[in-house]
This record gives C-alpha cells, sequence and structure tokens, in this order.
C-alpha cells in the first residue's frame, strides 16, 4: 500500500471513530463572524495591553494548513476566503474531551472556533480558542505535506489542489475577477448594455475557426457551439441595441497551446456612430486603467520583458510593419508572385488560389507579430482577410481594421463595420470560394444576418478582446492554462 492509500485509510478509520462517539463530522450549523483579514485589519496594530482587555470573542473558520504539538497545548493555522491565522489550543481551556477531539484532527480538516485575540511572544496575532467545533473530516492529505504543489498536469487537472496549496495562483484567479468586474464598470458608465446571445448556433459564423458540432434531438437539427458572438451582435445593434457588450465563452475545434484553449472568454462590444479610431482610443483608455488598477502603475514585467502601457500607444499601418521587420522585399506588397516566394522561402505553405492579402498576413504573422511587444496598434489590413470589415474610404484594398498587439501576441482585434449588404453577400462568397472543399464545414453563407443588414444598420464600429490573454499578462502567467480555472486536458487513463 503507497503512503497516499496508507493516509487515507487511517483517515477513514478516524471517520468511524468520530462517529461511534456521537460526533458528526459534517455538521452545518456553525455561524462564522469574523475573516482572518478583519482580525489582523482590525486588530493588527493594538498593543498587548489593548488586545488584554478586548473582552469580544469573535467565531472563525476554515481549512487546518498547519499543526505545532506541544503536549497540552497546541497552535494550528487556518487558512479562510481572506488568508490564514494562527489559533492556540490549550487542554485547560477548551476541557479534556475538546482537546482529545483535538488531537484526532489533520492538516485538511475544517474546524470552527470561538476565541479571544491575544498576540504570542514572537508577535504573532493569535486567537485564544475558548470553543471549537469539527467542521469536515478530510479524508485525502493535502499535496507534498503543504510544501506546494508543483507538477503541472495535477495543478491544472485538479485545480481545487493548486488553489489550496498555491496562494498565487488564488492571486491570479481574483484578478481575473477583478478585471472583468472593472469591464463592467468601464462599458456602464459610457451608456453601453450587457446582452447575452446564443452559444448554439444554427450555422458557424462570425469567425473562420473550424467549430464544436453537436445535435439537437427534439428538433432534430445539428448545432454548432458558437466560435464568436459577432453576428448575433449585429443583429442587435440593426434593432436598435446603439450600445452593447458581451463577456462570453467561445468555443473553437482547434489546437491547445500556452495561448490556446479550446473554450475561451472574449469581450465583443459594439457601438453605432463610431469608428476604428474611436474604438482604438477606448481600448487604450479600457486597459490602461486596468493596468493602473491592478498593478499601481503603468509599467508591468511580463516573462521577463518590461511593458509599458503609457499612452499613446504605436499605431503601425499594416504593409509598414512587413517593410520595418526587414525581411520582406518591398515588391512582395504589390507583387503576389514575389509575396508567394517570400512566404515559401520562410517555409509557410498555403493552397492553390490563396488571395495575395492572405499571403501577406500570413507573412505578417511569421516575421512582425512575434516582435510586437510594446502594446502597439497595427491597421489597415488586407480586405481579403477582414470580411466584415469597411472598406477604407482612399484605399479600397485595404480596410478600416486593427489589432492590438502585447507581448508578441494579438490581444484585440476591432473594425468599422461593414453594413452594405450586397458588399458583405459577395464577401462572405469570396471567402467561401477561397475556403473551396473546406467552406462546407467551417463557412455557410448566413443569409439571416444578410436580410437583418438589409433592413439597414447604422454606421458601427466593433471590438473582441482576448479576456484570457489579457489576463495573463496582468498576472505574468506562461500559459492560458495558468488563468482559466478548469483548462480542457485529456482524459486521466
Amino acid at each position: 500500500m503507497d503512503e497516499a492509500s496508507e493516509l487515507f485509510q487511517q483517515r477513514l478509520r478516524k471517520l468511524e471513530e468520530l462517529k461511534k462517539e456521537g460526533i458528526d463530522p459534517y455538521p452545518n450549523h456553525f455561524r462564522v463572524t469574523h475573516t482572518s483579514k478583519d482580525i489582523h485589519e482590525t486588530f493588527g496594530s493594538l498593543s498587548d495591553e489593548e488586545l488584554k482587555s478586548i473582552k469580544e470573542t469573535f467565531c472563525l473558520a476554515g481549512r487546518i494548513v498547519a499543526i505545532r504539538d506541544f503536549g497540552k497545548a497546541s497552535f494550528i493555522q487556518i487558512q479562510d476566503r481572506k488568508g490564514r491565522i494562527q489559533a492556540y489550543f490549550q487542554k485547560n481551556i477548551v476541557g479534556d474531551r475538546a482537546f482529545q477531539l483535538f488531537k484526532t484532527l489533520d492538516i485538511g480538516d475544517f474546524v470552527g472556533m470561538e476565541g479571544k485575540v491575544f498576540r504570542t511572544k514572537t508577535g504573532e496575532l493569535t486567537l485564544q480558542v475558548q470553543n471549537f467545533q469539527l467542521l469536515v473530516k478530510s479524508l485525502r492529505p493535502l499535496p507534498e505535506k503543504w510544501h506546494g504543489l508543483t507538477d503541472v498536469e495535477i495543478r491544472y487537472r485538479h485545480r481545487y489542489l493548486d488553489l489550496i496549496a498555491n496562494p498565487k495562483v488564488k492571486e491570479i484567479f481574483l484578478t481575473r475577477i477583478q478585471a472583468i468586474q472593472m469591464i463592467r464598470e468601464f462599458f456602464t458608465c459610457r451608456d453601453f448594455i450587457e446582452v447575452e446571445t446564443p452559444m448554439l448556433h444554427p450555422i458557424p459564423g462570425g469567425a473562420t475557426a473550424k467549430p464544436f458540432k453537436t445535435y439537437h434531438n427534439a428538433l432534430d437539427m445539428e448545432l454548432y457551439m458558437r466560435v464568436a458572438p459577432e453576428l448575433f451582435l449585429k443583429r442587435l445593434v440593426i434593432g436598435g441595441l446603439e450600445r452593447i457588450f458581451e463577456i462570453n465563452r467561445c468555443f473553437r475545434n482547434e489546437g491547445i497551446s500556452s495561448q490556446h484553449n479550446p473554450e475561451f472568454t472574449m469581450l465583443e462590444f459594439y457601438q453605432s456612430y463610431a469608428t476604428y479610431e474611436d474604438l482604438m482610443k477606448m481600448t487604450e483608455e479600457l486597459l490602461t486603467s486596468m493596468v493602473k488598477k491592478i498593478r499601481g502603475e503603468l509599467r508591468l514585467t511580463y516573462g521577463g520583458k518590461e511593458i509599458d502601457f503609457t499612452p499613446p500607444w504605436r499605431r503601425l499601418r499594416f504593409k509598414e510593419s512587413l517593410l520595418e521587420s526587414g525581411r520582406v522585399d518591398p515588391a512582395a506588397l504589390k507583387d503576389p508572385s514575389k509575396a508567394k516566394e517570400a512566404a515559401q522561402e520562410l517555409g509557410l505553405e498555403f493552397r492553390k488560389g490563396t488571395s495575395h492579402g492572405r499571403v501577406l498576413a500570413d507573412l505578417f504573422k511569421e516575421v512582425v507579430e512575434p516582435h510586437l511587444t510594446q502594446p502597439t496598434f497595427i491597421t489597415h489590413y488586407p480586405t481579403e482577410v477582414s470580411p466584415l470589415s469597411r472598406r477604407n474610404g482612399d484605399h479600397s484594398e485595404v480596410v478600416d481594421r486593427f489589432e492590438l498587439f502585447i507581448a508578441g501576441r494579438e490581444i484585440a482585434n476591432g473594425f468599422s463595420e461593414l453594413n452594405d449588404p450586397i458588399e458583405q453577400r459577395e464577401r462572405f462568397l469570396q471567402q467561401l470560394r477561397e475556403r473551396g472543399e473546406e467552406a462546407d464545414f467551417f463557412l455557410r453563407l448566413d443569409e439571416d444576418f444578410i436580410r437583418a443588414l438589409e433592413f439597414g444598420m447604422p454606421p458601427t464600429a466593433g471590438e473582441g478582446i482576448g479576456i484570457d490573454r489579457w489576463i495573463m499578462i496582468l498576472t505574468d502567467a506562461p500559459s492560458i492554462r495558468d488563468v482559466i480555472f478548469f483548462p480542457l486536458l485529456r482524459m486521466e487513463k
């Protein structure tokens, strides 16, 4: 029997002994009056004499994370939702029977305690326990005897252990929650309304990613998990909701990497009578306000590199960025054959009939994107790779679109929306032609969306921001799995 199994059996025997003694190992009537943080903040600055004058008792509860036994007295540390605090158990105060029960407790158990606050000789604020109750008997020992959980596979697969054993992990997710709350406040203050759109779509659309397919028995029809909410959100704009946002879950049946999870969170927002330039300014305001509040300044370190969020952020046109890289022949920007030659020299592959704009986009991803460390807006993308964007008024081969890059990865994508239904239909058809045989699965012509556009959509700009990637940067997390509570993993064998 391995050590873990032996400890499990020992705790099972303790559980049975508790039941025989008439002790409920899982009661649910203890009431908490204070957290560890309340105690530290309220009494942390008081002197020993001031603490002695306090007659009030306090009720706290949490998981035992450390035990120091001194015979007739013991110290424990508990962890609750706000942090940790030390508690002191003395046999002559809690009584013989209660102290005997205390001796059966293990690291991992939950206890409820009532007592007064004092300071030990070493200066640590401590709860002098007068009464206590076992709240939960833990049957499995915490990982690595509480020295920390380092196995990445276990951390992701058993996130509950990761949160217990690694306080920094909890801080990452608290930052994520705070950031999402700030997003809601930012848009609500600007007269946007939060909406919800379907996760089950009758046809895949809104992006060129491969969708997950499912089936509805009652309706006898195939459905697709949404790859993006874009087309439904635009329907709401057409319906008169001029400023909307959605913090949504999207699903893409593609690869898994440090930047990709099949299920992810995205912010999308739309504003009528605005342009892509307005959204660049708004994005700058949103993200800088978050960095300032969460990190305390406009500089942070990600992956060992300092990133400066001080506005204004750099703006660079798509083609200029290719030239600036020094790895693309200027002739490739105008000559499709030259562009393909440059792509092939870099080992890039593409199907026959791939458009010039698509080849340039692949070149950009290879030679420009990884080097965009500081916040940078890349603008004026080729029309061929932007089927939902409005053409630029001066140069029809490009569109009024931007992508925001930070730390060498795309964080946001926004543009002035194409609201001409005739051109939109032609763009969709061109997209289908370029996809060829794959189009049947990846893309469908959304006739209902075209119909909605024919009723008229006001001039509008829209944007999507990848929440998970943004949280990675805010928390210096190397993998998207570090900022998603339960990332997708293979089944355990």
